[in-house]
């Protein structure tokens, strides 16, 4: 079965305990509303009526569960009792997936799986006798006493999005019962649209779809349903059933005071528009997603003097029963590492792990619950998403996506990464410590997602390349990074001789400063109050070591600093010192791989190759990246920081002369193998299992590296630098000159170009084409070229950012930082184009010159890179 592209919003759910109750009577809440009584009273006969439909309802052969609304099961019928008193209170409705088709587990869409919230407020409709739903989006901020704060609240409305028949009120009418069938059994949408929001687009197929269980807890209702429908692909019909769950929360009737977001530090956001009377544009305050993290009233005074104390209201975080019980101690440690930077935020056991046990009192359909799903699928990967209110960016709940297959990702990478330097990574099935210490960084990197945090690639940029072969320095920082958020790796870049042991990335100094930013407790009343405490603050921690910048582009990176999969401060170098490491690897797979098994395919030697040759293009990317960067600074006024600054002449010439020789120049000790003569590199697709010969891995990586290396928006930012810099600059025409003498070096000197240098010069001339004759290059081929067998089958740490960017707001993402030199109008007047059509026709010049070969072969090769080039250049 094929089923489109799921799209996913990242958040979570969790447990509460519930008691199923058969009912002759119910006891009515006391709470009332003046206005809502004497209604009833003005009314006896429809009170009468009323009170004997409610004894109907909720009496004999009734089944009751107490809780936020007490919720009543006739027979196949659920009602919900909701209390006056929560009228125009803010809820918030959370669905996620309990149970999938094997098709979307494949897909990674597993139990656990948030798809959808909305805040939503119920009101009651006196004309029509009706409890409506609407759809409660904050408003914008403004300061109470200011006259357009009216505007405000006149301005905004926000949608109805359901309505309900009252079917009886209580005793002393101070509650009224609704019945709740159809937005829970797919009869409707407005509560749970679960097709649309992974992707399917279809609707509930209502004969097929049915309520499973409706349950109360204190703060929460949750209903699980099974949902059915039908899905057209070509000419087959296939029907998807899913189990969801949807529960509706009540959110705290006052807000979490926020915490005003600072670029200096990663955070995810939660934005609102501000207006006030004094100011003259509008605009918009983010606010930090963090857990309402307090000492208790007692121990405030100990806390302000500095004295750890517990918070009022830990975080815990369960580890669900389905989790292997070999991976749990692992697991929990990771979750508990979090504790020494609570420490330095005043705060001791304020993150705690527990597995859930048999003998807890906990449901886990109850929301409040922060549970690690363990999913049994082929994903390879783990995700750590929140849910938030929205009027304040409390996180309320967090749940660690945790999928089986991210094993193979990891023995993948402490092997690769590693193996030179420690026996023990070798070979097809590790150790569970050396597992276990890789889960434990895992877990500990997607717990800080649900803390709030996001990703700080520069952290492995603080820690210089060199000391990354120091015993003592890796000793004493016991990381690869400055922080566990970045996409650090285990250290590949120390040698065999180096004693270094320390190789995992653990919490480190940027992570201790981020959570002291965001956690410290100031016993202010408002985020302004805070603004001179939380700035001394930053400006305390100015050091490389606490810097941060978001994740960019792998393809188009634009600061080098700041880059995925990469350790230390010299991209050349930490990358000539992993590709060391690969070319001891390399002539050992066969070896590392073989069990002495009667029958043992080479399966796992592809596996270990491929994941070589995926490792080596990681380095490339790195040092590809200096080119035409640019490092960015977060700056403020005063601090003495140019915001951009283009990165030095000699390091892009050091990134150049890297790629010509490690990429642009044959490297047989990785394509001309032993392990290639016994198993080329094996590809799961749609159409089964496909053998890619290396040959063809390394044709397609070039013209990749090739591709990105002349797009415009990298040539346009260096002729930025030379109109900026002048000769100290390194220049278009400098790295076009480069390229050239070194592919088409055989044929300036007369020789013959083998067969992979001719792949090479097409490459180049094909890559020169794509940019120099655009619209040329898109009638003839979309795309130009194959998709990259290594970038488009390499899935990074965690999906956070994957799903964040597909279906979160961007506000609260924060959009990735671009900066633009390129346009429609700069593409007609920029150099870019004329450097690669000056390339074109030298290259051309230099081919008719060397027609005269007699070999048949380089003559044929030499003609039809002329005639492309005629072709893209009009001649």
């Amino acid at each position: 079965m094929k089923l489109k592209t799921i799209l996913l919003t990242t958040v979570a759910t969790g447990a509460f305990m519930c008691e199923p109750v058969v009912l002759h009577a119910v006891n009515s809440t006391p709470d009332s509303m003046g206005w809502f009584r004497k209604k009833k009273k003005s009314e006896p006969n429809d009170s009468v009526k009323s009170k004997n439909e409610y004894e109907k309802l909720t009496g004999d052969g009734s089944i009751m569960h107490r809780g936020m609304f007490n919720v009543y099961q006739k027979k196949n019928d659920y009602y919900f009792e909701v209390p006056a008193n929560l009228l125009g209170r803010d809820m918030l409705v959370v669905n996620k997936l309990q149970r999938v088709p094997s098709e979307l587990n494949e897909a990674g869409v597993n139990r656990g799986t948030n798809y959808e919230n909305q805040m939503v407020r119920f009101e009651l409709d006196k004309a029509t006798n009706k409890l409506l739903i609407r759809q409660s989006r904050p408003l914008p901020l403004a300061p109470a006493g200011d006259a357009i704060s009216q505007s405000v609240r006149d301005n905004y409305i926000s949608p109805l999005i359901a309505g309900f028949k009252i079917e009886a009120f209580n005793n002393d009418s101070t509650s009224m019962v609704i019945k709740v069938n159809d937005i829970y059994d797919g009869t409707e949408t407005s509560i749970n649209n679960v097709f649309t929001n992974i992707n399917l687009g279809t609707s509930a197929i209502k004969n097929l779809s049915r309520i499973l269980s409706v349950k109360a807890f204190e703060n929460n209702v949750v209903a699980t349903s099974e949902l059915t429908t039908k899905v057209t692909e070509g000419t087959t019909t296939v029907y998807v059933t899913v189990e969801v769950s949807s529960s509706l929360m009540l959110l705290p009737e006052t807000p979490m005071t926020g915490r005003l977001d600072n670029a200096r530090v990663g955070y995810f956001t939660n934005p609102l528009l501000s207006y006030s009377d004094g100011q003259q544009r509008v605009s918009k305050q983010q606010f930090i997603t963090r857990w309402r993290l307090e000492p208790k009233p007692e121990d405030r005074e100990r806390y302000l003097r500095g004295e750890l104390v517990e918070p009022a209201k830990p975080i815990v975080f369960y580890i669900e029963n389905s989790t292997p019980y070999r991976w749990r101690k692992y697991i929990k440690q990771g979750i508990e590492d979090w504790q020494v930077a609570f420490e330095h935020a005043g705060f001791k056991n304020a993150i705690i792990a527990k597995d859930v046990t048999d003998s807890m009192a906990i449901d886990m359909d109850d929301v409040n619950y922060s549970v690690l799903t363990y999913a049994a699928s082929t994903k390879a990967n783990a995700m750590g998403p929140s849910i938030l209110d929205p009027r304040s960016g409390e996180i309320l709940e967090a749940d660690i996506m945790w999928w089986h297959n991210v094993l193979n990702m990891l023995q993948e990478w402490i092997t690769v990464q590693t193996g030179t330097v420690r026996p023990e990574a070798r070979g097809i099935k590790l150790s569970d410590e050396l597992m276990g210490d890789a889960m434990r960084f895992v877990a500990c990197h997607e717990v800080g997602h649900s803390l709030g945090l996001r990703h700080n690639m520069m952290g492995s940029w603080a820690f210089p390349t060199d000391s990354l072969r120091s015993k003592s320095f890796t000793d004493r920082m016991n990381s690869t990074s400055s922080s566990i958020m970045d996409y650090a790796r285990f250290n590949y870049v120390a040698q065999p001789g180096d004693d270094v042991t320390a190789l995992s990335p653990h919490i480190g100094p940027y992570d201790i400063f981020a959570i002291e930013y965001g956690y410290r407790w100031y016993g202010k009343e408002t985020p302004e109050e805070e603004k001179d405490l939380l700035y001394d603050f930053l400006n305390r921690h100015t050091d490389r070591l606490y810097k941060y910048s978001e994740a960019q582009d792998v393809r188009d990176a634009v600061d080098p600093r700041a880059q995925n999969e990469d350790l230390g401060d010299d991209a050349v170098r930490s990358s000539q010192y992993g590709i060391a490491n690969l070319k001891r690897i390399v002539p050992e797979i066969i070896k590392w791989t073989t069990t002495g098994e009667k029958g043992q395919t080479y399966e796992e030697a592809s596996r270990l190759y491929y994941a070589v040759i995926n490792q080596w293009n990681n380095y490339l990317y790195h040092v590809l990246a200096n080119i035409g960067g640019i490092y960015i600074e977060n700056t403020v006024v005063g601090d003495g920081q140019k915001t951009y600054t283009f990165v030095e002449k000699e390091k892009q010439q050091a990134a150049l002369k890297f790629l010509l020789d490690e990429v642009l120049t044959y490297p047989k000790w990785l394509f001309d193998t032993e392990v290639g003569e016994y198993t080329y590199l094996l590809r799961n697709t749609p159409l089964g299992v496909v053998e890619n010969a290396p040959t063809q891995v390394l044709k397609n990586a070039q013209s990749y590296i090739l591709w990105d290396l002349l797009g415009n928006n990298r040539l346009v930012r260096m002729l930025e630098n030379e109109a900026v810099n002048g000769k100290k600059a390194f220049t278009t025409v400098e790295l076009m000159d480069g390229l050239h003498r070194s592919i088409f070096a055989s044929t300036e000197r007369g020789a013959l170009p083998d067969v992979m240098t001719r792949a090479l010069q097409k490459n180049f001339v094909d890559a020169l084409i794509t940019a120099a004759a655009e619209s040329e290059g898109v009638k003839i081929n979309k795309k130009l070229m194959d998709n990259h067998f290594l970038l488009d089958n390499q899935l990074p740490l965690c999906s956070c950012d994957e799903h964040a960017h597909r279906s979160l707001d961007a506000d609260r993402m924060g959009a990735r930082r671009e900066l633009n030199f390129y346009g429609s109008q700069l593409n007609r007047i920029s150099d870019a184009i004329s450097v690669k059509r000056g390339e074109l026709l030298r290259i051309k010049d230099l081919l008719q010159s060397r027609l005269g070969t007699s070999d048949v072969a380089t003559k044929y090769h030499y003609k039809d890179m002329i005639l492309r080039i005629n072709t893209a250049l009009g001649l």
